[in-house]
């Protein structure tokens, strides 16, 4: 069953095209990966899908979520959206949390605006939702500030927030890059994981080939805004047309010693 569908997607900036024509599907359940190199129009495709692009973009296209247009939708239409049905981690987790709120009322924030729960069940959740994503002592981290905890610990709070109301979509932006090699590897497995438990479909946005490739079963290739190949992860590397895709996939194998095992594993 089609989840997502996008259609001849453009966004623009004054003058400047940052994302021209894109198309795509994402079925339920599906993951799709988007890799491009920085200013490819990867992030901002994804952000156009949850509608959270700066008030300048000039959008034209199509976004279809479960068959209803999202680029028509007000900010509070969206929010009803943003959380429940679409989940979303960001690159760098300091950013994306609120410095001034303890991490245990952001996990619960999505579950009081979507299911009405109230503060004190909402952290009772908050705590375990914490413990599903292997955070030591819940209680503590639950009553913590961004602050307070490591790169990799943010980043799964990041990942209970998103994964709090059990969205149909997941879309994780770039979600290790600011992490160690180590923690990375935690924190991938953490959410393929997850996301196979939830059921969720998955949008993985990266720069990295080999990453991406072991998380997701199809892979757009974005360069100047354009997608320039679309194929499952097999054909792409078997078989990429573009000189770009090809280039990507030789870079891989020079400077990843897992690359045979990451991408004959693929998601799981």
């Amino acid at each position: 069953m089609m989840l997502l569908e996008v259609r001849n997607l453009t966004i623009r900036f004054g003058s400047t095209t940052v994302v021209d024509n894109v198309s795509f599907d994402v079925n339920a359940g599906e993951r799709l990966g988007i890799i491009g190199e920085s200013g490819s129009g990867k992030t901002l495709t994804s952000l156009a899908v949850i509608g959270l692009l700066p008030e300048t973009a000039d959008v034209s296209g199509s976004v279809k979520f479960n068959g209803k247009e999202l680029t028509n939708l007000s900010d509070r239409e969206l929010s009803s959206i943003r959380g429940k049905h679409i989940g979303m981690v960001f690159q760098e987790p300091l950013t994306a949390l609120n410095p001034l709120m303890r991490v245990g009322k952001q996990i619960a924030q999505p579950l009081r605006n979507h299911q009405g729960i109230s503060l004190k069940e909402g952290m009772k959740r908050a705590i375990a939702l914490c413990e599903r994503v292997g955070l030591p002592d819940p209680d503590r981290i639950v009553r913590s500030y961004p602050h307070q905890l490591s790169g990799g610990q943010r980043q799964r709070i990041g990942l209970a927030t998103a994964l709090a109301c059990s969205p149909a979509l997941l879309i994780a932006d770039e979600p290790t890059t600011a992490l160690d090699v180590t923690v990375q590897k935690e924190v991938l497995k953490l959410m393929n994981d997850l996301v196979s438990q939830e059921g969720s479909a998955l949008i993985f946005v990266s720069h990295d080939l080999p990453v991406v490739s072991s998380m997701t079963e199809r892979v757009a290739v974005m360069q100047h805004g354009k997608i320039i190949e679309l194929a499952s992860v097999g054909t792409l590397f078997a078989n990429a047309t573009d000189d770009y895709s090809k280039m990507l996939i030789r870079t891989a194998q020079l400077s990843d010693d897992s690359f045979t095992r990451l991408t004959t594993g693929s998601a799981q």
